[in-house]
């Protein structure tokens, strides 16, 4: 039996160049390959590189460039480090879902350091962070012709930058992948240990011998719900920001307030959710244990004493909100409180 006549090398070679859409444009093909070495799928564009990609008049590719400050991570405002993270989200959700597509060369993803490219940043016009700028194939003007991507709320950043680019460039991003919760072990374990539980809980419940019967339990689950939602920790922790900060004009010292209405630092929502807490124990100590007391004597000097540290916690709190916002409350409250 004869073996089936091989097709000419020329043939496959011409198959291959056809096949392969990277090797008509060098500089796709360079950018596919600094995608692949980056673990999150973002190009790292420093001066070279930056005068490589915009060199040639036309180009058949987007550019979705994210310009950072490595000096400013650690900085509550303007959360460079989360916004990153969701930056990051979107190129590792772009690749996961148009693997082997053509839109895979269309669209690349890349950040720009300022300490490192100082000139990239003028070259683009940025003049403040966060910054996420759409360079369009056709752009010539980088300043003029890059379109910037509004950053509004922090949650579903990543679904907001994801839903611009498509809106921009006709490019789809696809699904979001979040990262999971738990791990597929964590999370077996997890089903293991309630299995386990299950039972003994069962028995305590038939029995009514739960922490959920405590009244204790109750009565601290209270007082730490009304702390979080006094002290604006839900903000805190959804936007990362520190207990305090080091203080730039003297570098030992350190910042435990945020002089403006835009934030506040952990330690000044634990300072006013203490200030808080403590009048709302001193309303409820007033309400059920003070107007119970035979000794009317007593019953006095614990009002008074409720009063009198009530007023304080309130006027500490006003003094600090008029700091931060310069905003007063003459017509209910005495200006020397100012």
């Amino acid at each position: 039996m004869s073996n089936p006549p091989k097709p000419p090398l020329i043939l496959l070679l011409l198959l291959l160049i056809l096949t392969h859409p990277t090797a008509a444009d060098p500089i796709v093909s360079y950018l596919h390959s600094l995608r692949s070495q980056s673990p999150s799928g973002i190009i790292h564009l420093n001066q070279t590189l930056t005068n490589l990609i915009f060199k040639p008049t036309t180009r058949s590719f987007h550019l979705i460039i994210f310009f950072d400050a490595l000096k400013l991570h650690n900085q509550p405002e303007p959360n460079l480090k989360s916004i990153k993270s969701e930056f990051t989200l979107v190129s590792n959700s772009f690749l996961i879902n148009n693997q082997n597509t053509p839109s895979l060369l269309k669209l690349f993803f890349c950040d720009v350091e300022l300490s490192e490219s100082k000139h990239n940043f003028l070259r683009f016009g940025v003049q403040a962070l966060p910054d996420i700028r759409i360079v369009p194939a056709n752009a010539n003007d980088l300043k003029s012709d890059s379109i910037r991507i509004h950053i509004g709320d922090f949650s579903g950043l990543a679904e907001s930058i994801a839903e611009s680019i498509d809106l921009k460039t006709g490019i789809s991003i696809g699904t979001i992948h979040h990262p999971p919760i738990c791990s597929k072990t964590q999370f077996g374990l997890i089903i293991v240990g309630l299995l386990i539980w299950l039972p003994f809980m069962t028995k305590r419940i038939i029995t009514s011998n739960t922490m959920f019967h405590n009244k204790r339990i109750w009565i601290c689950g209270t007082m730490f719900v009304y702390f979080f939602s006094v002290s604006g920790y839900m903000f805190i922790l959804i936007r990362r920001i520190p207990l305090f900060v080091m203080d730039k004009n003297d570098p030992d010292g350190v910042m435990f307030f945020y002089k403006g209405r835009a934030m506040q630092f952990g330690a000044e929502g634990l300072c006013v959710g203490f200030l808080f807490t403590v009048v709302g124990l001193l309303l409820s100590l007033v309400t059920r244990i003070v107007v119970r007391m035979k000794d009317s004597m007593m019953q006095r000097l614990a009002m008074v004493s409720a009063m009198v540290v009530s007023f304080w916690a309130v006027k500490q709190v006003v003094r600090l909100n008029h700091w931060k916002t310069g905003y007063a409350i003459h017509t209910y409250l005495p200006s020397s409180w100012y």
